[in-house]
């Protein structure tokens, strides 16, 4: 049994399966063969943890990461950038690993740094360059830069206000990952393949206002209306190419980790902390900036935030934080206090925001390394979390670390298909969990289990 999972970073149901499908014709095929469904995203619907939710089967609170950078102890600056070191939890290819089967994986999220396995790894976004080493086995990197002539992990300052730049950067990225996955899927040898590809998420956040006529910033007959409907057309024309190439037998899955829409603002976490009484400064801003931990008044501040798609706020809690002032005593009742305030939260109009205010340890099953003491979506995910202080306003219409059309949704995409039109060994499903597709294939396609993973690479 061959699997290969075509992973599209960010693809919403509303283009693949609506707005665009008229012009995606292999995509169109996929689905008139097999099933498809909108796929449900974990929470935070963010690249980190998605895609390692998806591949493990376990949510965010029992891989212990929350989003990109996670704090690794309880100073004020300690935030890390969560890789593959930070997976502690089997995912697919280590169950197929210790099963005697192999894999290929390329740009697959948190798998740089390489881990050995049964198979071959290009790595991913989080390649901090390619003076480290970003495939697996070593010698691969040589064969990935003759064949692509130059492997594109990412488009480099995506959130730039050069549109042409960005255009060209992703379809660039995105020729240069399928003919890399043309060329294993016919010169290697395995039983599962699996590509992620992130052009997708990076034209979505540079050109949704060109596109989607509900933004605030939609002009009709613009220059870049079409561009977000093209690059679709063009990664169905890359789907197909490497479609052709497969063996006709083989189960082809295409998934995506989150979706995407409008972003209506920004909501300054911090001035709104600091506007409240929980956050307090040595000196006033006389500009907006970056929070500078350094000029925190911690002895006087209950509570800090991060910016992001969504807001994680920390406690500053005494014998817990350096300089701590919340009693542990209470610590709910801050905490409780604090998300009352914030699911009251008015926008710029006066309206009610709407916002999701979620506590970790009621949403996962375990919460392994340091959570987030509340995290938040604001006005539904419809708005996302700025981090600066000194802003004019709590709200802001424009992304603090560049251009940034859209924010993330809780709703992907989920396509299965044999290629050769058989019928599947699983039901059609009204949605599909984020969660689902790790036990599909390995108990339903593979007949593998996880009690084949006690001791293995992924706990390295």
């Amino acid at each position: 049994m061959k699997v290969f999972v075509i992973g599209l970073d960010c693809a919403p149901p509303k283009i693949v399966f609506e707005q665009c499908r008229h012009l995606l014709p292999n995509l169109s095929k996929l689905m008139a063969a097999g099933c498809y469904a909108p796929l449900l995203s974990s929470d935070p619907p963010i690249t980190v943890p998605a895609w390692m939710c998806m591949l493990t089967g376990k949510d965010s609170g029992e891989l212990g990461f929350y989003g990109f950078r996670n704090r690794k102890d309880y100073s004020y600056n300690s935030l890390v950038f969560a890789n593959s070191l930070a997976v502690k939890e089997p995912t697919v290819w280590d169950l197929l690993s210790a099963a005697g089967k192999k894999s290929i994986l390329v740009g697959v999220p948190q798998t740089y740094p390489p881990k050995p396995l049964n198979g071959l790894v290009v790595t991913d976004i989080l390649t901090p360059s390619k003076e480290s080493q970003w495939t697996y086995p070593a010698s691969l990197q040589a064969e990935v830069e003759a064949v692509t002539g130059g492997y594109s992990f990412d488009v480099k300052e995506f959130r730039t206000p050069d549109k042409e730049y960005l255009l060209e950067q992703v379809f660039l990225m995105t020729e240069k990952r399928f003919k890399l996955a043309r060329h294993l899927a016919v010169t290697k040898p395995w039983d599962f393949f699996m590509l992620v590809e992130m052009g997708p998420d990076r034209l979505q956040h540079g050109f949704w206002r060109y596109f989607d006529p509900t933004h605030r910033l939609f002009t009709p007959n613009n220059k870049y209306q079409r561009v977000i409907a093209e690059y679709y057309q063009f990664l169905d024309t890359k789907i197909g190419q490497l479609l052709a190439v497969l063996p006709k037998d083989s189960i082809v899955l295409v998934v995506s980790d989150h979706g995407a829409k409008a972003m209506a603002g920004g909501v300054c976490i911090n001035d709104w902390l600091r506007q409240e009484g929980y956050l307090k400064l040595k000196s006033e801003p006389k500009e907006s900036q970056k929070l500078d931990l350094a000029l925190v008044d911690w002895q006087q501040t209950v509570a800090w935030g991060e910016g992001g798609y969504y807001s994680r706020i920390f406690l500053n809690v005494k014998d817990r934080e350096p300089e701590g002032l919340v009693a542990p005593s209470n610590y709910q009742e801050v905490r409780l206090e604090l998300k009352e305030k914030l699911e009251k939260m008015l926008d710029h109009q006066g309206q009610p925001l709407n916002n999701k205010v979620l506590l970790p340890e009621e949403i996962y099953k375990a919460t392994k390394n340091i959570p987030p003491d509340l995290m938040v979506y604001f006005g539904d995910l419809n708005w996302r979390s700025v981090g600066t202080v000194g802003n004019s306003s709590i709200y802001v219409f424009e992304n603090d670390t560049g251009p940034d059309d859209a924010n993330h949704d809780y709703w992907g995409i989920f396509i299965a298909s044999y290629l050769d039109g058989r019928k599947l060994p699983w039901q059609q499903k009204e949605y599909y969990s984020i969660y689902d597709v790790m036990p599909l294939l390995t108990k339903t396609v593979y007949s593998v289990s996880p009690d084949l993973t006690s001791d293995i690479s992924c706990k390295s």
